[in-house]
């Protein structure tokens, strides 16, 4: 599937062919604090079927539980988080980050990682209230 995005600035933007059946949640606790929230929502891509256009990403070197190094991607104007991928020299797979993408309403996620990590409220949401836009106070 084709898709395009970018940060919510508008300062980097990308195109992709992605595999809509490779899109996951992660419930890491990484994933939570850099998101801010419950998760984080990922598709896997290619090098080759990615291409970024506009400024250039900031990159922050994140060491996980494991010992593994992870490069995650942001706009350095708006902090939006684009993507995470290997440290080495030349990577060869992205996690794009699905909420930069204007097609994330086709792309619901298939799977969960890290699930031990997972609020346990963010598991089922359904029975809560729900208002059309922002809050009302």
């Amino acid at each position: 599937m084709h898709i395009d995005g970018g940060c919510h600035c508008g300062n980097i933007t990308y195109e992709a062919d992605i595999d809509p059946e490779a899109v996951s949640i992660c419930h890491c606790a990484d994933c939570q604090a850099l998101t801010g929230t419950a998760y984080r929502v990922n598709v896997r891509v290619r090098k080759q079927d990615l291409q970024l256009k506009g400024g250039a990403p900031k990159v922050y070197v994140k060491t996980a539980e494991s010992g593994n190094k992870r490069a995650h991607a942001f706009c350095p104007e708006c902090g939006t988080p684009l993507y995470s991928t290997s440290v080495e020299s030349d990577p060869q797979v992205y996690g794009l980050r699905i909420g930069t993408a204007r097609q994330r309403a086709q792309l619901p996620p298939k799977k969960q990682g890290w699930c031990r990590s997972a609020m346990p409220w963010a598991m089922n949401i359904e029975a809560l209230p729900k208002t059309a836009t922002q809050l009302q106070r």
